[in-house]
């Protein structure tokens, strides 16, 4: 496993060359951090669990991520005005 502080500190210094590659342009903090971010994590090819953090038995489980359904009921079923 990949001890998070030095994960970080690599991101960082890629995100730094990013902005200096282009150009120190301002405002694109997070752009140049994300970017770094995902060339350091496909460098390692490793998921954010992965990354040394806490030992495995203190971590909390994921949350499975919920979907709402789409309403299928039409704006004419509704009561509501069509385009004609």
């Amino acid at each position: 496993m990949i001890d998070r502080e030095k994960l970080e500190d690599e991101i960082r210094q890629l995100a730094y060359e990013l902005y200096v590659k282009s150009g120190f342009i301002p405002g694109r903090d997070f752009d140049n951090w994300f970017e770094a971010e995902r060339i350091v994590i496909e460098k390692y090819k490793i998921m954010e669990s992965e990354v040394e953090d806490k030992p495995q038995s203190e971590r909390k489980p994921k949350k499975a991520a919920t979907t709402k359904k789409a309403s299928t009921t039409s704006k004419k079923q509704r009561g509501g005005r069509t385009k004609k």
